[in-house]
């Protein structure tokens, strides 16, 4: 049985509830750099100014693909233990490594009954339909840590289901060609409108946390993979979303706050899933036929390639492998990836390539599972041969997230 027992310090937490983070961003991810904010360097990193970064040769001038498989394999077999300070996230870190195993074409390594099997034993299920009365959310735990068993009487106590956690379970599932009309969807997204808020907000967890995009979007995420939009109210959805709009195009995580990738990234793609934007190019209809500030949005998203050809997730912060995807994918929903030095991304992205396999967040750094990820999903949107193409709404494989 794969061991997924260990988690990363780079993962998408699902600890908001107690005081910790989660990021799709601060949630999904660590407490000190969250996946979205970069406002603190790794220890691993060396300081590297951005002149400094730009002339550190890579070390392969090509997309590793064996080398990333190896190193995925690796982690899907045993995690290495510095992953325990981050156990709550297993399910996370799961989706980081199957998904990633899709990207580069290997999801036959993989047993994906096995697989199936274990994801499903982590939904919260109610004792009876009278408990979904309770406002509590009936989704997936994140690990076993975060798992209670019933009590005598078969009534779940204590239940932390949480939402980033079942965006990954679901993900997982989808990946893998798991049938999800088997999952008791109506329980789980009657329960899921429990955690929006009167503003348009989501909770992560029915007994509180942050309330911003991150949850808004895993909603929005949780509703398209499902093909039911019962589970929350999207006109409330949209609004809170159009108010996190900044004065300088991109979006904040909640009103008011600094433009950042993570948030505008959440806050596009929920409107694409929830179909206010469309499939066709933004920018070509003009800002007056569109709800949001496109032009302003796009030329915030442009800004944010810095001169060593990564991106960056907010302004005057160092060029991170996530970035690449975070904003790579609002400008790919924008229709305006081919304004994109696609060139010099590359090179920036093969400068945090691992000769291990995996990527990390600056280069000549040690990699981890959610740079790597979100590596792979960027190298994916500049199209390299051999790597399955990309959903960029899903953050999944194109042909997964389709069904196929």
């Amino acid at each position: 049985m794969t061991d997924l027992s260990h988690t990363e310090e780079e993962a998408m937490s699902e600890t908001a509830e107690h005081g910790g983070t989660i990021d799709l961003e601060r949630s999904k991810a660590e407490d000190e750099e969250d996946d979205y904010d970069d406002d603190e360097e790794d220890d691993t990193s060396p300081e590297l100014t951005t002149a400094q970064s730009f002339f550190w040769p890579p070390s392969s001038a090509n997309f590793e693909k064996d080398r990333h498989l190896v190193y995925l394999q690796m982690m899907y077999e045993l995690l290495p233990d510095h992953y325990q300070s981050q156990e709550i996230n297993r399910l996370t870190l799961a989706h980081f490594i199957i998904s990633g195993l899709h990207f580069i074409r290997a999801r036959d390594r993989i047993d994906k009954d096995v697989i199936a099997n274990w994801v499903l034993s982590f939904q919260a299920l109610p004792s009876n339909r009278a408990a979904l009365k309770k406002g509590e959310f009936y989704g997936f735990y994140g690990s076993r840590s975060s798992q209670f068993p019933v009590d005598e009487d078969r009534v779940l106590t204590h239940n932390n289901s949480h939402l980033a956690s079942t965006y990954c379970a679901l993900a997982i599932l989808k990946v893998i060609g798991h049938d999800l009309s088997t999952i008791d969807s109506e329980t789980l997204l009657l329960s899921m409108k429990n955690l929006q808020q009167d503003d348009g907000s989501f909770m992560p967890i029915h007994t509180g946390g942050e309330m911003d995009l991150r949850f808004v979007y895993c909603a929005a995420a949780i509703c398209d993979m499902l093909g039911d939009w019962g589970g929350m109210d999207k006109e409330k959805a949209k609004n809170y979303i159009l108010n996190c709009q900044s004065y300088d195009g991109g979006f904040g995580l909640i009103p008011g706050s600094e433009s950042h990738g993570g948030g505008t990234y959440c806050a596009i793609a929920s409107l694409r899933l929830m179909g206010f934007i469309g499939d066709d190019d933004l920018l070509s209809n003009g800002s007056g036929h569109s709800i949001i500030d496109s032009s302003l949005l796009l030329n915030w998203c442009l800004q944010r390639q810095a001169s060593d050809g990564g991106f960056q997730g907010r302004t005057n912060k160092r060029s991170d492998t996530c970035y690449a995807f975070w904003i790579g994918a609002v400008l790919k929903l924008l229709g305006a990836d081919a304004l994109i030095d696609k060139v010099a991304l590359r090179q920036f992205l093969l400068t945090c390539q691992s000769k291990y396999g995996g990527f990390s967040k600056f280069p000549r750094a040690l990699p981890d599972l959610y740079h790597s990820y979100y590596g792979y999903t960027a190298f994916s949107l500049l199209e390299e041969p051999g790597l399955s193409p990309l959903c960029p709404e899903l953050g999944l494989p194109l042909l997964a997230a389709s069904g196929i």
